[in-house]
């Protein structure tokens, strides 16, 4: 089984395409790349980024699914960079036909991590938002913000479970949408489009300090479970047990993005707990004959 992830490389190893790789690796999903952008950064600090040019990315896609074509049905995304990369990014993603997780990571691409004057950036990821919401998001599963990302795609202040609720029901009218927690008392907040189901998950928090990349191990187990699972419709399920040895992905009860969510977010739990630098220190922490 083969998955893509569309993203920046993080060169720290602990975000990006490098975190998006070891996910796959880790639930046994054989992992392609289109890198978008190059940064120079630590898990504390962006120096500097890159864009990657849009005729290479498009060869990126080209040489991948010339080969692998058959095989690749899922993906996700990561950093986009600029509305160019992502209107180039959003036409492949529609001629290939995949099915594409969507993590709307937002940076403020014009000055990057130079711009100090905040206005200026909260603009520049203004910017990103809306051609995310123009071009990408239309043609996603769902969406998986944080709180900050959230509220730029939503265009207000979250503060407590209620904002978040109203925001994901006005993110949900262009796509479906999960709301990470972690900045939330680890409360995700869902929104299924296409029945206007809205649904909230608590997770406990983890005092860590090893979270640099848990978006992109959440959005990439996410898009690692749809890829086995291949069914969409959200159900309610309750999943609690987070012993490693019972993370069994091939067989689980039902075929949905519901438990695709759920599994994931376990996933990710189960990643920061094991991590060292970042999420996920090894992928042989998990015990493959289970999967």
């Amino acid at each position: 089984m083969m998955g893509i992830s569309i993203a920046g490389l993080d060169p720290s190893g602990g975000a990006g395409i490098i975190a998006d790789m070891k996910t796959f690796q880790a639930l046994d999903i054989h992992g392609t790349s289109v890198i978008t952008a190059l940064t120079s950064q630590n898990p504390n600090k962006v120096f500097s980024l890159m864009p990657v040019d849009t005729e290479y990315i498009k060869e990126q896609f080209d040489s991948i699914f010339d080969g692998y074509g058959e095989y690749i049905n899922y993906g996700k995304t990561g950093m986009l960079y600029s509305p160019e990369i992502i209107k180039t990014v959003a036409k492949k993603i529609k001629e290939y036909d995949i099915n594409i997780v969507v993590d709307p990571v937002m940076i403020a691409s014009a000055g990057g991590p130079l711009l100090k004057d905040e206005k200026e950036i909260k603009k520049s990821k203004e910017i990103i938002a809306n051609a995310l919401k123009k071009y990408l998001l239309p043609k996603s599963i769902i969406t998986t913000p944080n709180i900050a990302e959230a509220e730029i795609l939503a265009g207000m202040k979250i503060d407590n479970p209620d904002d978040a609720k109203k925001a994901a029901y006005k993110i949900g009218k262009i796509s479906n949408v999960i709301i990470t927690g972690g900045h939330l008392n680890g409360i995700n907040t869902i929104f299924n489009k296409s029945n206007n189901e809205l649904k909230t998950i608590k997770k406990v928090l983890i005092e860590t300090k090893n979270t640099h990349g848990s978006g992109c191990t959440f959005s990439a187990a996410l898009t690692s479970y749809l890829i086995k699972e291949n069914n969409l419709n959200i159900t309610d399920l309750n999943i609690t047990d987070l012993d490693i040895t019972n993370l069994n992905i091939t067989n689980l009860n039902t075929n949905n993005l519901s438990i695709s969510i759920e599994k994931s977010l376990d996933f990710t739990e189960i990643a920061i707990k094991n991590g060292e630098y970042g999420t996920l220190k090894q992928a042989r922490c998990f015990n493959h004959e289970k999967f």
